[in-house]
């Protein structure tokens, strides 16, 4: 099991560490260029030593259609699963991140501000808030022991983390209950203490205790094996600020006033019926996930109770708009998107990129593409500075039409213990992990 970091250090691409394995994070000796060193790659044919003795699915098996789909490996009895931790270099201990106090999630919080995802040029960070992790790591039935995190022994101070959260995922016609494995992250100057593995099979091992043998996640960086590989559009809501602070650049013979009318957008929403979400919709946008996702290959098996905890707005974390009917008032139509803004390092005049992320969008009686502009228009009021979208779902039909334009990398979505005969394209994939 792994992250969706696509920054975070590989682990079988990590450098060896120190003998004695005992700096802490506040003297040790390793320089931060020593984490890009971590990204090597990582390409097929390369050797990838943890993942080679992980049940995923392995690069030398690719197009092999006798191999059966399904789970890799058995389950093991729950009496003979390890019931003890993995062993850490002596100066670090494993603790649970209980992120319901404000202490503790303020821990995981600083610690993934300043070490998690960035971009290659070390100019914008992701920056998250307590109240979307809460929101991202209590979804229904979470295991508070799947929040794990390691502490300097002396200063307990936290230098690692990793969760994970039930789900359940529907891979064909089987639904299979996961864990969805998120937030591997590693100090910047412990990169080279092979934490990564051991933490990958530290919340392995506790989410087996809980009788559960699969798990999905993501990673920018190619693992053995994809199950689909996919792409980030962006669309531009603030192009002023985004080319200020370098995040992107005026076009070939653009000026600025001619890239601000391009994407500008209509001052209010023009689908009747269209607004925001509330409790007595869950019902209704529970029945059109349910029948829209049934079409994708691998995609999650939403209930009600998912659906008032994942989409049910909270500001500043999650935002979901029906469609309803004026005149049968039946609720046709549902979209959402989440808040995952980035700190803007070194620019003396902006500091925070407001970034929406495309979640999950029903379109039924709505053209998608009319809805999608919809939503545009409410992210732009809401002061966010970007949208984004991957290529997932029915995406790719909105993305010219609506001013998308392709980013650099890919996101790579991944199933563990659980194998499928081929790659999935990204239009089959119906899975988004925030």
């Amino acid at each position: 099991m792994v992250d969706n970091n696509p920054s975070s250090d590989s682990p079988d691409e990590t450098p060896n560490p120190d003998p004695d394995g005992n700096a802490s994070p506040e003297n040790d000796p390793v320089l931060d260029a020593d984490a890009k060193k971590l990204q090597e790659s990582l390409l097929p044919g390369m050797r990838h030593k943890f993942w080679e003795t992980q049940p995923v699915g392995q690069f030398e098996d690719t197009g092999d259609t006798s191999l059966p789909e399904g789970p890799i490996e058995p389950p093991t009895p729950l009496s003979e699963v390890k019931q003890e931790p993995y062993n850490l270099p002596n100066l670090y201990e494993w603790i649970t991140c209980d992120i319901d106090p404000e202490e503790t999630c303020a821990e995981v919080c600083n610690l993934l501000n300043h070490n998690y995802v960035e971009d290659d040029k070390n100019m914008f960070r992701f920056a998250y808030s307590k109240e979307f992790l809460r929101w991202a790591l209590r979804p229904p039935g979470y295991c508070k022991s799947w929040h794990i995190g390691v502490r300097v022994k002396s200063s307990k101070k936290l230098v690692s983390f990793i969760a994970g959260v039930p789900a359940r995922i529907r891979v064909r016609d089987n639904v299979v209950a996961m864990a969805e494995i998120n937030f591997l992250c590693v100090h910047k100057k412990l990169r080279s203490k092979r934490l990564a593995p051991v933490m990958i099979k530290e919340v392995t091992r506790r989410v087996h205790l809980e009788n559960i043998w699969q798990a999905a996640y993501t990673a920018g960086v190619v693992l053995p094996t994809p199950i689909s590989s996919c792409l980030y559009w962006h669309r531009s809501l603030n192009p002023k600020k985004l080319i200020d602070i370098g995040f992107s650049r005026l076009g070939a013979g653009m000026t600025m006033s001619r890239t601000i009318k391009l994407y500008k957008l209509p001052d209010s929403t023009s689908t009747p019926g269209f607004r925001k979400m509330e409790l007595h919709d869950v019902p209704a946008v529970t029945r059109l996930l349910r029948s829209y996702l049934n079409q994708f290959e691998v995609a999650p098996d939403f209930d009600e109770i998912d659906v008032e905890h994942s989409f049910l707005p909270k500001e500043n974390v999650v935002d979901s708009y029906v469609v309803e009917s004026p005149e049968s008032h039946k609720i046709t139509d549902f979209c959402s998107f989440y808040s995952l803004p980035s700190s803007i390092l070194g620019n003396q005049k902006y500091s925070i990129l407001k970034a929406a992320h495309s979640f999950y969008n029903v379109a039924t009686e709505t053209p998608l593409r009319q809805l999608m502009n919809d939503v545009l228009i409410v992210a732009k009021q809401k002061d966010y500075d970007e949208f984004n979208a991957l290529d997932v779902m029915q995406n790719v039909t909105f993305f010219e039409e609506l001013k998308f334009v392709p980013l650099d990398g890919n996101l790579h979505y991944y199933l563990y213990n659980y194998r499928l005969k081929n790659a999935l394209k990204p239009m089959e994939l119906g899975l988004v992990l925030v």
